[in-house]
């Protein structure tokens, strides 16, 4: 157990600097701009909770991980719907009309095969591609998340989105490599 001084001294300098950013999370994540304020001291809730038992080594981590979870659980209780909200349903479904019903089958389309080509990736690239450009963290704390270089990250993320890119545009999806035959577009020597 950690005592409660040096809990609140932990809280003060490693959590609440974050506050802005976790802000800015909770907010890329979640539709209800009204909840983020709850959530967010939901959140904190938890961490402080877990922190009394051990002090976490990366904090940064711990509290996105946190709020990543939180959010998880509060969007799967959400779909819990009362009975006394069941009359209101209908009216809060968007039109399901011809085009808008085409442009929403397109995009679960593209969803799917952006996940497929996600999936194709190589390990390290995909995590860097999801935490980078899904998750929205800077390069730098990608880099400090994944314990790896800036410039790791770069080159992971340049050869992700390529990859992806040409799985998208119909290709393999192969990460070419420079100095390979495949990136200069030359096929390889049989």
């Amino acid at each position: 157990m950690v005592d409660d001084e040096q809990l609140q001294a932990w809280f003060d300098r490693e959590v609440f600097p974050l506050e802005a950013a976790l802000t800015r999370y909770i907010r890329r994540h979640w539709r209800n701009e009204s909840d983020v304020a709850d959530l967010r001291q939901e959140i904190y809730v938890r961490i402080y909770a877990s922190a009394q038992r051990q002090l976490p080594a990366h904090p940064r981590a711990f509290l996105f991980t946190t709020a990543r979870n939180h959010l998880i659980n509060v969007a799967r209780s959400a779909r819990v719907v009362s009975l006394d909200l069941v009359a209101d349903l209908e009216a809060t479904f968007p039109d399901l009309s011809g085009s808008n019903l085409d442009r929403q089958l397109s995009a679960r389309d593209e969803l799917r095969r952006v996940q497929e080509g996600l999936e194709r990736l190589p390990a390290r690239c995909r995590q860097v591609l999801v935490l980078r450009r899904v998750e929205g963290l800077s390069t730098r704390e990608v880099a400090e998340h994944l314990n790896i270089s800036v410039s790791t990250v770069e080159n992971q993320l340049v050869h992700g989105l390529r990859a992806l890119t040409d799985f998208m545009m119909g290709g393999q999806g192969r990460i070419r490599r420079p100095g390979t035959a495949q990136a200069r577009g030359r096929k390889p020597k049989s």
